[in-house]
This record gives structure tokens, sequence and C-alpha cells, in this order.
């Protein structure tokens, strides 16, 4: 049971709110920043013909990283270097082709200043992220995005609060930007993530969960309705279709049709199951998404569909056990 807050309770509550407010509000101010510096960035990121390496230290450190991952997961190829290891070898990762993009809210962190005239001497352009504009690496910089902020959310103006918040929002402002430019699509976005929920959503379909051939439970449109709970029960999908004398799919038994025919005092040893089935369902094509199947069968309230072609000729059948199981749902 959630009791009233206590006073410090209250305390901490507007604490919370307050880093909270004062967070989205450096946020809110980085919008009037998108000016031609990002645009000039975002023109390096897709002209680079290498690969773009993001640098940081800290917390700097964490959100280059993050930077790093979004881009080579939307489509531009990109990795992070920690500056302290990049002066004790890893700057062998940097080609000339690369782009280098640098994190530091001071813009004079020795570790990344220290790398600067090898990146000079290569050529290689540099996008740096900084909270001063007036800093070293923003002067060495090909491009400068300024992310500074009026205060940290910390009470002492000290721990990187606010300021690792609007240098985030400027990181994925670039990816989404350069993303689209690109015209990456989801099925771009699947491929890059093809063990994930989202690979799934965006890659598995109907085709590949089915149950097919013998394993699809159908009965003819002549059988009684005892015929079509043997069935249902031997294929164990909770469902049956019925076809004519042509093979077409013309209706569906399920679970959910016996409960309703039972109420009807239906004599289930003689009753014809084209009588009680459910005429004209809904089914989908091989080619349907599993993700687009969910939102039919959850649109619809059913449990399960048929897979058929432009003929009506049944392919397989699943129910959302299987989406279940293929980690759709």
């Amino acid at each position: 049971m959630i009791q009233n807050p206590s006073p410090d309770s209250k305390s901490l509550i507007e604490i919370g709110r307050s880093v909270v407010q004062t967070e989205s509000e450096a946020v809110g101010k980085l919008a009037e920043r998108i000016d031609v510096n990002f645009v000039h960035a975002c023109e390096l990121i897709l002209n680079c013909e290498g690969r773009v390496v993001v640098v940081g230290i800290g917390k700097s450190g964490h959100i280059a990283g993050k930077l790093a991952s979004t881009l080579a997961s939307t489509g531009t190829p990109s990795f992070f270097v920690h500056p302290g290891e990049a002066s004790h070898g890893d700057l062998g990762m940097i080609t000339p082709l690369d782009l280098l993009i640098a994190i530091s809210n001071s813009g004079e962190t020795p570790e990344i200043l220290t790398i600067l005239p090898i990146i000079k001497r290569m050529e290689v352009d540099l996008i740096a992220l900084v909270g001063n504009i007036d800093s070293t690496l923003s002067q060495q910089a090909t491009v400068t995005l300024v992310t500074s902020v009026d205060k940290e959310a910390c009470p002492h103006n000290l721990a990187p609060t606010a300021s690792t918040t609007a240098t985030l929002a400027m990181c994925d402002a670039l990816s989404v930007a350069v993303l689209q430019s690109r015209g990456f699509t989801e099925q771009d976005f699947a491929r890059s993530h093809p063990g994930g929920v989202l690979g799934k959503r965006l890659l598995l379909y109907v085709n590949d969960i089915m149950h097919q051939g013998d394993t699809i439970p159908l009965v003819n449109e002549t059988d009684l309705l005892r015929d079509a709970l043997i069935e249902m029960s031997s294929k164990g999908l909770g469902m049956t279709g019925v076809v004519n004398g042509e093979n077409k799919l013309i209706g569906v038994y399920t679970d959910g049709d016996l409960r309703r025919t039972l109420n009807q005092d239906v004599d289930i040893k003689t009753c014809p199951i084209n009588t009680v089935m459910t005429s004209n369902p809904i089914t989908v094509p091989v080619d349907t998404l599993a993700a687009q199947a969910v939102q039919i069968m959850q649109a619809n309230s059913i449990n399960g569909l048929f897979v058929v072609d432009d003929r009506d000729q049944v392919h397989g059948a699943f129910n959302m056990l299987d989406l279940l199981r293929a980690g759709v749902v």
C-alpha cells in the first residue's frame, strides 16, 4: 500500500522535478543552435568515405559510445575510441578517409588535445561537440556544435547532468538527420538488429512461423462437427479451417465457436460443420510480416489466422502462441 509522502519524500519529489525541469530547459534551448553548422556536420558525416570515429572521456565518453553505436546501427559505419588509449596505439584505428567526432564539455580534455596534431597531419575532418565555443578543441575543429547549458542540475553546478543530456540530444539530432538523409528504412534497421525484438518484428514473416502441410488443421465442409473437434485436438492450434470441394477456405471453427455452439444445445455427433463455422474468415497472405499479423489479430480479437493465396488455397496456419515462441510479441 502506497502511503502519503513524508516531508522528506516531498523534498525528494521536488528535487526530482527540479532536475527534470532543468534538463528539459537545457535540451529545449538546443533547437536554436540547429543551424548551418549542424548542416555542415551532417554533410561531413554523409560524405565520409571511411568510418566515423567518436572520442570522449568520462561522462562524455559514455555519450560518445552511444553516438557511435547509434550511427553504426543506422547506416553509418562508426566506432568509439578511448582518447587515452588512442595515444598509446589505438590511434592506428583512424585512417585518412575517416571522420573524427570529439565530445568534451570543457573543450580542453588533455587526452583529446594530445591526439589533435596527428589528426591534423592526417587531414581528417573534426566535428567538435563542446560546451565552450572558445575552447582549444572548438578552435581546432572543422565544425563546432555548441552544447553548453546555463547550469547543471546538480545543486553544486558541478556534476555533468544537464550538459550530458543536452549533448546526448544533439548526438541524437545528428544521427536522425543523417539516417533520414540516407533514406534509411525500417528494413535497413532490422538488418542491423537481426537478433533483437525489433529485427524480428521487421524481418519475420508469417511464412517463417506458420504450420504447413499435414500440420494444418483442415476439414471438409461436408464433415461433421465431431470430425472438426478431432482435427482441432490433433493439430493443437485451437481452430480448424473448413474447405470446399475446390480446397478453398470458406470458414473456420475455433475453441470460442465451440463454447458458443454448446450454449445452443447442438448435437456434436450429427451437426454439420458448415452450419456452425464462421464464414468468410479473416486471412493473411504468405508475405505478411508477423508483426502485422499480431496487429490484425489484436484488432479483431482472434487467436489464430490461416495463410492463403489469391485463390483462397490454404498454405499455412498459426496462432498467438506461435508468435510468442518466435519472439514477435
